[in-house]
């Protein structure tokens, strides 16, 4: 599955740039987001493992889902650190080879916005996730404000931002399609978040926490 998403340079820039963003304030936005999770976490698109030293310990383990190989070994090298039990692991979104509510959660940051079909995905997720279960997410998303959705737009469509950011669209509504896949949104709030204004297309974020139904069973 590897040999189908290769963002070789954009992986190593972004391996780089993370620690940046981090400091900036990106590691307080990863300990909300992952705040109170217990049991059996997926995690799809871990990129290079900065989620997994804020988990918390009352999760049991950590499946972590990255197709890209540069990023996975990183991955790899976090989750020998990480203080909870992380398997990560090859996999493609909406492709996930693993059984129907087999995780009590799941966790995507700066995912959606980057695969081929984000509604494929989030019902591969939802099948993934027992009824009841949490989806947790902190994306990229379409600006409210007009000139700046007007730009997202604009360079995703014209082919250059997913080019240079890792297949990342920029203008997608990601709260929509998580309704749209069945969750429900329990809570989700809206900022915009940027270390360099070289990142300005990507920095209206969401961050917040969704869950399957109880009485979901599909």
């Amino acid at each position: 599955m590897s040999e189908t998403v290769k963002h070789p340079i954009f992986a190593r820039v972004y391996h780089r740039m993370s620690a940046r963003a981090e400091e900036a304030g990106e590691a307080e936005h990863r300990r909300e987001l992952l705040a109170g999770l217990h049991g059996r976490v997926l995690e799809l698109g871990a990129g290079n493992g900065l989620n997994f030293e804020h988990y918390p310990s009352t999760v049991d383990e950590v499946v972590a889902v990255e197709p890209e190989a540069y990023l996975r070994k990183r991955a790899l090298e976090a989750a020998r650190k990480a203080t909870v039990r992380v398997d990560v692991v090859d996999g493609l979104a909406g492709q996930l080879a693993f059984k129907h509510q087999g995780f009590d959660a799941a966790v995507v940051s700066s995912v959606l916005c980057t695969v081929p079909d984000v509604d494929a995905a989030l019902t591969d997720l939802r099948r993934v996730i027992r009824p009841g279960g949490e989806l947790r997410f902190y994306e990229h998303v379409l600006a409210h404000q007009p000139r700046l959705a007007a730009l997202q737009r604009a360079l995703t469509r014209s082919g250059i931002w997913p080019l240079i950011g890792g297949g990342c669209h920029a203008d997608r509504d990601t709260a929509a399609a998580i309704r749209r896949a069945g969750f429900d949104i329990e809570n989700c709030r809206r900022f915009d978040f940027r270390q360099t204004l070289l990142v300005a297309p990507a920095a209206p974020r969401i961050l917040g926490a969704a869950r399957r139904p109880q009485e979901d069973s599909r």
